[in-house]
């Protein structure tokens, strides 16, 4: 077939990717893993709709871009998650997408190999494998989903996921999460404005029909029956934090006039922390005390945390970054994760 000048002016290469339903038979869901993925939908769900009266809390690094720092993480959490399940209920960040203000690197399934050559492929592979790996270690994870394709190949793994605030306002990122099978948390704008949020939950409750991907990568009509788990996520903006009680008495007012969900899950990174990690327990610590106050539908927060504190640049040498620390936004440490969900799990007591 001839080329046309009028299209692909752009594009350099286009390859074929393997498709979802390969990827699954490669890593196959295991019945462990699919328990352990129902189970936490279901414990989830019960938080969001008040049925389980516990504090989800959804900690993690920023991004993984470590697979072996990843699971090292993995190992720390569960034996904490399992000692405060009885009043927290923890799940955790396993985050492949990064959304970029501008430019800069997209997150493990993006570039796994942190040096530009874009293996797209091999990134899906190491998400999936991750986690499975995760799941089956009896941990719920959580993520972001950036691209609508990429649900196809992971998202019988996830708990639990986000539209990130770049995206809040996009109809293709409120059509997907229409059909997604996991609770879904919309964040506010990147101006802290919750309404944005607020509106795309009423069209991610919505059924919708739209185009996507079947599980054999062919372009299909997408038709959804909407999906009533979805909540708000307050994040902080440009305009500075929003966790503070007025702020969140306006959200759940917005909320009330839409005839939306009401929940209300805080992320005490970003705009809340102002890019800060050493400033999210100030969030962490004012929201669980709203919590505890009487306010039912601040039912959790989000933790930026690794093995170590803090962030680094990614340089053109990758075996030269320092182990357990973020290449995106700052995280706290370990030390100090562990120190909040204890001082949490006490006053929740």
């Amino acid at each position: 077939m001839a080329i046309s000048p009028a299209k692909d002016v752009n594009v350099t290469s286009n390859n074929a990717l393997i498709r979802p339903s390969e990827l699954e038979e490669s890593i196959p869901l295991s019945s462990t893993a699919e328990a352990t993925v129902l189970e936490g939908r279901r414990q989830l769900e019960a938080v969001l709709n008040g049925e389980d009266e516990r504090f989800a809390v959804i900690v993690g690094p920023c991004s993984i871009h470590d697979q072996s720092a990843a699971l090292d993480y993995a190992e720390r959490l569960k034996p904490l998650a399992d000692r405060l399940s009885d009043r927290i209920m923890v799940v955790m960040r396993v985050y492949f997408e990064k959304p970029r203000t501008t430019v800069g690197w997209k997150g493990l399934i993006y570039d796994p190999n942190l040096n530009d050559t874009y293996q797209i492929e091999d990134g899906l592979h190491r998400a999936r494998k991750l986690l499975m790996d995760l799941s089956e270690a009896g941990l719920y994870s959580a993520t972001e989903f950036l691209d609508p394709i990429v649900p196809q190949y992971v998202a019988d793994l996830v708990t639990w996921a986000a539209i990130g605030a770049r995206t809040t306002e996009s109809q293709i990122h409120r059509q997907m999460a229409s059909g997604l099978s996991m609770p879904v948390g919309f964040k506010n704008g990147t101006d802290g404005d919750p309404q944005t949020a607020v509106d795309a939950l009423v069209a991610a409750g919505t059924p919708q029909a739209f185009l996507g991907i079947d599980h054999d990568g062919q372009a299909s009509i997408v038709e959804t029956r909407g999906n009533r788990n979805c909540h708000l996520v307050m994040r902080g903006g440009r305009s500075g934090t929003n966790f503070d009680s007025r702020s969140i008495s306006a959200a759940a007012e917005a909320l009330r006039k839409a005839d939306a969900p009401a929940p209300i899950v805080v992320d005490c990174s970003h705009g809340n922390s102002n890019k800060d990690h050493t400033r999210q327990h100030i969030a962490f610590r004012d929201v669980l005390g709203q919590r505890l106050e009487g306010n039912p539908d601040l039912i959790g927060v989000m933790l930026e945390s690794n093995i170590n504190a803090g962030a680094q640049k990614l340089g053109p040498n990758p075996a030269e970054l320092e182990y357990g620390v973020s290449i995106t936004d700052s995280c706290i440490s370990w030390e100090e994760t562990v120190e909040l969900l204890d001082w949490a799990y006490d006053r929740l007591g």
